[in-house]
């Protein structure tokens, strides 16, 4: 070989050493923003977006060039830790709606450390209009319910194409009101049950629910309203059997109640192509099952809402970062649907208190209202971190950015 094949061999092979180690690096630049879980907030690499006008530049920049094909799928198992990407605390956000009039509205607060975090115009809800091709190669990056890992482009579109465009924001001030939208959001923790709160939970405007929500029996406790329902297909199927022996008969379903779905796996989407079809599912494990029957009769495309994976990784890029998301369990690590539908109502509501929710004192109490008798030991399941729940709710407590129900020692259990 002559010397400048030579040359041209030593190039070609420094470029392809170069360009690997480029995308390897890129792969796991470190770009979130976790400052609830550590009492100082973090500072992203240079290298990563350190500014939502630099997210939105790049954001806007990815949706110029529109892909051709879907990337092949991404195995979960090629990672040993939850992998990072130069995009991963970077996120669609909406037109902001209208300013708030509520003169103690959340979204007023001059906490730091919140508002640093907190995004008001994220983009909460997936629909048809905003999903395409270089959409889903960008979210296939993520695992389950934060993106699209492991799943097929086909399989999954076949689902969101049928999602309708949300026609009114989730909520809105009641009319004649002081223009404040007042929510309560309603947990399943034991510390509700000989509570009293019934009636404290009912003067608000609006009631979040979540999972098994049974108000039958427990309405002096719990209230009886309903105003959104936050769901995964698994609470919505399961909760007839786990929950029959506690009186449970069916979902919430009041007149004019907002259903939102969380997408957790394959199978809710599965669930949710039956549902907008009006059919029978036709693959997974609800195959055969009708998903409109669970929703006794209220199911309503404009009343129905399906939770945006930019959402559900904001939440725990920013608020919920568990420390076990480092090790080969990465995977099935995640915010509770509780924690979800917390963060949902503190980015459509102005004033905002929970019940329900993990306090210092949890041990004292059943792990469900609906036991009337605390088992000897509390299971917790592995895959939540609830103590990093529990020193966040203690966190916006404290700022004032939320109110957080605590047990009084005067309260009888």
């Amino acid at each position: 070989m002559n010397e400048c094949g030579i040359c041209c061999l030593f190039f070609l092979f420094s470029w392809l050493l170069f360009s690997s180690k480029r995308r390897a690096g890129d792969r796991f630049i470190e770009a979130n923003f976790t400052i609830w879980t550590k009492g100082k907030p973090e500072t992203p690499p240079a290298a990563a977006f350190t500014t939502q006008k630099a997210n939105k530049t790049n954001l806007r920049r990815e949706k110029s060039v529109e892909a051709e094909i879907p990337i092949r799928p991404l195995i979960m198992k090629s990672f040993r830790k939850l992998p990072k990407w130069n995009f991963d605390d970077v996120y669609n956000e909406d037109a902001p709606s209208w300013p708030t009039t509520c003169a103690k509205s959340l979204r007023k607060s001059r906490d730091e450390m919140f508002r640093k975090a907190f995004l008001p115009n994220i983009r909460l809800f997936l629909h048809k209009d905003n999903i395409n091709v270089s959409e889903w190669n960008r979210l296939s990056h993520f695992n389950s319910p934060f993106g699209f890992m492991q799943y097929k482009y086909d399989e999954v579109m076949a689902a969101v194409k049928l999602i309708p465009k949300p026609t009114e924001p989730l909520l809105l001030p009641r009319p004649g009101g002081d223009g404040c939208v007042r929510c309560a959001v309603v947990g399943t923790g034991g510390i509700l049950n000989g509570s009293r709160m019934g009636a404290e939970i009912e003067a608000h405007d609006y009631i979040f629910r979540v999972n098994g929500a049974m108000t039958t029996g427990f309405e002096a406790d719990v209230g009886h309203r309903t105003s959104v329902y936050v769901h995964s297909a698994h609470s919505i199927f399961k909760s007839p059997q786990l929950l029959k022996k506690y009186g449970y008969k069916s979902a919430p379903h009041d007149e004019g109640i907002k259903y939102v779905m969380m997408p957790e796996a394959m199978k809710d989407f599965q669930w949710l192509e039956g549902l907008l079809k009006g059919r029978k599912v036709s693959s997974g494990p609800y195959h055969g099952k009708q998903p409109r029957r669970y929703y006794s009769g209220q199911y309503n495309e404009s009343r129905f809402y399906v939770l945006h994976q930019d959402f559900l990784r904001y939440v725990r890029n920013r608020f919920l970062k568990a420390a076990n998301l480092q090790s080969k369990h990465w995977p099935v690590v995640r915010p509770t649907n509780g924690a979800f539908t917390l963060l949902l109502a503190l980015h459509t509501c102005d004033i905002v208190s929970a019940y329900g929710f993990m306090t210092d004192d949890y041990k004292k109490y059943s792990h469900y209202y609906i036991e009337k008798t605390k088992k000897k030991k509390n299971v917790l399941h592995p895959r939540h971190d609830y103590k990093l729940e529990l020193n966040l709710w203690k966190k916006l407590h404290k700022r004032k950015i939320m109110t957080l129900y605590q047990r009084k020692k005067t309260q009888n259990h």
